[in-house]
C-alpha cells in the first residue's frame, strides 16, 4: 500500500541511501569485536548517505574516527567499491571483495611480544 504522503522535496528516502547489508555488516562487526577484544577500538558510528555508506572505528567517542570502512556502489567497475580510510585520510586498502580489504587491520593485530 503506497504511503498516502508523499515525502516533501529535497527530503531523502531509504531508496536513495547506500547501505551496508547483513553479510557486509557481519563481516565488519567480526573484526570490530576481535578489536575491541584486544583493547584498540571503544565506540562506532554508522551513517548512510546518498553516495556512500561508512562504518567509522573511535578509541574514544569524543575523537575523530580513527579508520573508516566506506562502501561506494559507484566505484565498483573502477576500482572496487570497498575501501579502509586512515585517521590522515590516506585509503590504506581498496577492493571489490570486503572480506580482502578488511584484512588490512590483520596486520595490525600482529604485535611483538616484550
Amino acid at each position: 500500500m503506497p504511503t498516502p504522503f508523499p515525502p516533501a522535496s529535497g527530503a531523502s528516502t531509504a531508496m536513495d541511501k547506500v547501505a551496508f547489508n547483513r553479510i557486509e555488516l557481519g563481516l565488519i562487526m567480526g573484526l570490530y569485536g576481535r578489536m575491541v577484544a584486544a583493547g584498540e577500538w571503544r565506540d562506532y558510528g554508522m551513517s548512510f548517505l546518498k553516495e556512500v555508506a561508512v562504518f567509522s572505528v573511535f578509541r574514544r567517542t569524543a575523537e575523530h574516527p580513527m579508520y573508516t570502512i566506506e562502501k561506494r556502489p559507484r566505484l565498483r567497475n573502477k576500482q572496487g567499491m570497498y575501501c579502509v580510510v586512515g585517521m590522515d585520510g590516506q585509503i590504506l586498502k581498496r577492493g571489490q571483495d570486503l572480506a580482502t580489504v578488511l584484512r588490512v587491520f590483520d596486520r595490525k593485530m600482529i604485535r611483538p611480544i616484550d
